[in-house]
């Protein structure tokens, strides 16, 4: 495995110094190469090589094209070529939107409608949903990964690569240390997080990780044959936290005050670059003219660490706008109606239906997906088949006070937190997140000027109703004037919750800590724990009433209990 590790380290560095030129300027702007000026720029003569970029964090507001402070002129660029899509809409934190990206369903229909998969939690993208990549598998392509996983690897079914990519290079867990991958989930429980395969890349340490990932772009194209479809997914760990950039990169925003916000600034920054270093290697190895390139944030931006969404309300991790409408656009030479804005409704649930149907592939009704075919609506300018986007019912998340059955009608309990758009209207009920309107470096001084946001009006408040298309800031709520309108969106919900699954978020185990895994993050799932879990969730499903605990086998009791104990001595020695 040494042997391996290091083959590979000597590849991707020599491929790197080959890719990854910082000193060509402007390479999307200056056009193709010679060699990509010599093919044809007809209809593709086999289905189209697929790029998806996915930044984590980044808000509406941090792009060049939105009128930020930020520069991105890669971004500007390949938008301005391409289609814009400014009704476009994700989840508001990292989980929910991969998993509907991979399987084109809806939370409630894959039982991740609560928060994210942490690390110690024995759960992962259900392993009955068939993903993207699997579908563009079964259609010809060749499928790599690079990037941030965030689905769950507590049994080596949940990786990667037994999910549908030939490759794959990235973390598996949320955030990590940019240089050294290290993540820790919470006080001494700590790890290292970079595997390349099935394997810890232990010799990888010490690049930054947006060059990296672009490099490795950069050599899986560079091997692959032009003539074999391709599907690229670039799930970039820029921009989360923590807040880690190279040095050149911070002085360009020497200026800002606000400190959080100037280390954001150069980490968008140096993702433009590595987005500009992918198109030029798509170019350069023959790939550009057969491609679609499709750019996505995962949620909003969290405006604590540097990140805005201004004019939009709220930030990520809340149902408001600014949490759930994302940066989008598709450059492709390929798109029969160029250089323009979109505002059809377009939803991440989309991209499944969408790229399945680009591979010359199908969906069916049996398949169950929410998304819908979009091409036609972002290539040729028609309508979206899209009239309503369900962003999700949480039940477990906490229960809004003033909410009630009677407030909603006698239909819906209105304390749960659920949100939901159709035609031009929005409902929220229940707590849908911090509410505040947050200009750009608003928080340079905190708390002082904390204090002087705009703040969420009624703290006695559990439906919220909004016209989006004449209000797309959610400014004026007509819940009161439009009851017509809150009963039909509520008794959508009804209609939705009917068809959801019960929701998975197991309790953490004390056997995924790194230290009984080689010092890494990584499956630790045994096959006692994974009938366990099984168990587990059959009784979920059954929906009984009754709840008795379940008996477990004395074995795993005292297995459990012993690293229980384990752990805590651990943790508190290491605090």
């Amino acid at each position: 495995m040494h042997a391996l590790t290091g083959f590979s380290l000597v590849s991707l560095l020599s491929f790197g110094y080959l890719s990854w030129d910082w000193a060509k300027p402007g390479l999307v702007a200056d056009g193709p190469t010679e060699a990509s000026e010599q093919q044809p720029s007809v209809a593709p003569p086999q289905p189209p090589h697929i790029i998806f970029i996915l930044t984590d964090d980044q808000g509406y507001h941090d792009v060049g094209y939105h009128g930020s402070d930020i520069e991105t002129p890669t971004l500007d660029r390949l938008a301005a070529d391409g289609v814009k899509l400014e009704n476009y809409y994700i989840q508001p934190i990292c989980t929910p939107s991969r998993s509907q990206l991979l399987t084109g369903r809806y939370q409630i229909h894959t039982g991740l409608q609560h928060s994210i998969i942490r690390p110690r939690q024995p759960n992962c993208l259900p392993l009955d949903q068939v993903t993207l990549p699997q579908k563009l598998q079964e259609a010809g392509y060749s499928t790599h990964m690079v990037g941030k996983w965030h689905l769950g690897f507590y049994r080596k079914e949940c990786l990667p690569t037994r999910r549908g990519f030939d490759t794959f290079l990235g973390s598996l867990t949320g955030n990590v240390d940019y240089y050294t991958y290290d993540n820790c989930d919470g006080p001494g429980v700590c790890g290292f997080d970079l595997h390349e395969g099935e394997n810890v890349a232990w010799g990888l340490s010490g690049q930054y990780s947006t060059m990296l990932y672009a490099q490795r772009v950069s050599h899986i194209l560079a091997s692959h044959s032009p003539r074999q479809p391709l599907f690229l997914y670039v799930a970039f760990q820029a921009v989360h936290t923590p807040l880690q950039s190279p040095r050149e990169y911070l002085y360009r925003y020497r200026s800002m005050g606000n400190v959080a916000r100037r280390k954001y600034a150069a980490m968008v920054t140096c993702m433009d670059e590595a987005v500009r270093n992918i198109t030029w290697a798509l170019k350069r190895y023959g790939f550009y003219n057969n491609s679609v390139i499709i750019f996505s944030s995962d949620n909003g931006g969290q405006t604590f660490s540097g990140g805005s969404n201004w004019p939009l309300r709220g930030r990520k991790g809340t149902y408001w706008e600014g949490g759930v409408r994302g940066l989008g656009f598709v450059h492709s030479p390929l798109l029969k109606r160029k250089r323009r804005t979109s505002r059809a409704l377009v939803h991440i649930t989309d991209w499944y239906p969408t790229l399945v149907g680009l591979a010359g592939g199908a969906v069916s009704v049996a398949d169950g997906l929410d998304g819908y075919d979009v091409w036609p609506a972002i290539s040729e300018g028609r309508a979206s088949p899209r009239t309503e986007i369900l962003h999700n019912i949480d039940p477990l998340y906490n229960h809004a006070r003033h909410g009630s059955l009677e407030g909603g009608f006698g239909i819906w309990n209105t304390a749960v937190q659920a949100a939901i758009r159709v035609g031009e209207w929005k409902l929220l009920t229940g707590d849908p997140g911090y509410g505040d309107w947050i200009p750009p470096q608003t928080l340079a001084a905190f708390p002082g000027s904390w204090w002087n946001l705009e703040r969420m009006a009624s703290a006695r408040q559990a439906v919220w109703l909004f016209n989006i298309s004449a209000d797309p800031y959610e400014r004026e709520d007509l819940s009161g004037q439009r009851p017509d309108v809150v009963r039909a969106l509520l008794a959508r919900l009804v209609d939705y919750n009917r068809t959801a699954i019960p929701v998975r978020y197991p309790a953490e185990n004390p056997r995924a800590h790194p230290d009984f895994n080689g010092g890494a993050w990584g499956p630790w799932a045994g096959d006692e724990e994974e009938e366990e879990e099984e168990e587990e969730e059959a009784a979920a499903r059954s929906r009984s009433l009754s709840r008795g605990r379940r008996k477990k086998k004395c074995k795993i009791c005292k297995l459990r209990s012993f690293f229980r104990k384990l752990n805590t001595r651990l943790m508190s020695h290491r605090i």
